[in-house]
């Protein structure tokens, strides 16, 4: 795979990872991209680097360009491992003049590759730096996702080199959003957002009043990771402005795992509850959905719905796991709810609620528990449990 010209001399010269499966327990069952940027001006400038196992890949694509080491400058706009793992053998390499980074961006390089002599120069919001023809323009983006993280932006092109922000967990032979399936796409930027920046959307939202009050004229977007914005950049950002405003549909996510049927049979009859409102239901069992696909479809659904099996004095480690990682992304603006079936304790629904609660989720119910296999009785319970849950999403 070659090099890919995205601006008149900036040219992408990253690697396609078709492989990765797993990112830190983020499915990327479809691969992933990182992203680096070669902008050829009177200073030939290198932005990010690429996975270390990729090293050969952006400097065979450098060299479709230039010699290596003609670069004068390196800009890191992120040091985590997947888009720096290779800086140190590029600053063997290359020799640069300097190597950009903002003030977090500093610290992380040196806890991580505790450096004797690299050139670093410390930049802000605000700080631009002359290539010749071309202007970078850097805007600080703490914690999206990282203390260093930073944009870069070419006014010139109205370019703006998005870092982690904007992107999407996808290995693709093209380059541009317009080159591919766009529902396709947005699904994959909707759970990059879910799994990854949800729990930033405070961050996010600032960063987007901040940008529209900066009034900075963007025609493209290009991120680490994934395809780059240059049809539907509007889209991307509106896409954004929502997620980080925690907006949701007349939606319910229903995630269970059962041990004996009983709690599958109680997900399904509440199920029918909700369908009998109207309220569009996705029913997920833990035993052949993934953490980070069930987020993506709770990302824009004003309901939950968790169920589980008592399993000594707790809940099955599959739900633990889930709510787990999912309290770890703070969901807002839900709706929750929790049932499960039991033998002779029957704790589950109680450390669910708990769960909830610190999620803040609006609980609507105790929760419905069931001994052993539900009756006729147990499963009008469950019906219209789910009738509750479907008019709280409708009022809300």
């Amino acid at each position: 795979m070659g090099t890919t010209e995205i601006k008149e001399n900036i040219h992408w010269v990253g690697a396609v990872d078709w492989n990765i499966r797993d990112f830190h327990g983020y499915s990327t069952y479809k691969g992933t991209t990182y992203n680096s940027f070669l902008v050829m001006d009177e200073k030939i400038t290198l932005i990010d680097t690429v996975k270390k196992p990729f090293k050969n890949e952006l400097l065979h694509h450098i060299h479709q360009l230039t010699d290596p080491t003609k670069i004068d400058y390196i800009i890191v706009n992120h040091v985590e491992m997947d888009h720096s793992g290779c800086l140190p053998e590029i600053i063997d390499l290359v020799k640069p003049e300097k190597v950009f980074c903002s003030v977090m961006g500093e610290k992380a390089i040196q806890s991580h590759f505790h450096p004797k002599d690299w050139p670093l120069e410390v930049v802000k919001t605000g700080d631009t730096l002359s290539l010749g023809k071309k202007t970078v323009h850097f805007l600080e983006t703490r914690m999206l996702h990282w203390p260093d993280s930073m944009f870069s932006y070419i006014p010139e092109d109205k370019l703006l080199i998005s870092s982690d922000a904007f992107g999407q967990h996808w290995s693709t032979s093209e380059r541009f959003d317009d080159e591919v399936n766009e529902p396709e796409l947005m699904a994959h930027a909707a759970k990059y957002y879910a799994n990854i920046l949800m729990i930033f959307s405070p961050n996010v939202k600032k960063l987007l009043e901040k940008v529209a009050e900066m009034n900075l004229d963007i025609d493209m977007i290009a991120p680490d990771h994934g395809l780059i914005w240059r049809k539907n950049t509007g889209e991307i950002l509106e896409a954004y402005r929502s997620w980080s405003r925690h907006e949701s549909k007349e939606k319910v996510v229903m995630v269970y795992d059962t041990m004996w049927h009983s709690t599958e049979k109680m997900a399904k009859a509440i199920s029918e509850g909700i369908i009998s409102e109207g309220v569009s239901l996705k029913l997920m069992d833990l035993k052949v959905n993934h953490r980070s696909d069930i987020v993506t479809e709770i990302l824009d659904a004003k309901g939950v719905v968790f169920g589980s099996p008592t399993l000594n004095n707790g809940m099955l480690p599959t739900m633990a796991d889930m709510l787990t990682y999912l309290k770890g992304l703070r969901p807002r603006k839900k709706i929750g709810a929790a049932f499960g079936s039991f033998g002779w304790s029957g704790e589950a629904v109680k450390h669910i609620n708990g769960f909830m609660e610190a999620m803040e989720m609006d609980i609507i119910d105790p929760g419905i528990k069931v001994k052993n296999v539900p009756t006729h009785e147990d499963y009008q319970k469950c019906f219209d449990l789910g009738v509750q849950i479907a008019q709280a999403v409708k009022a809300k």
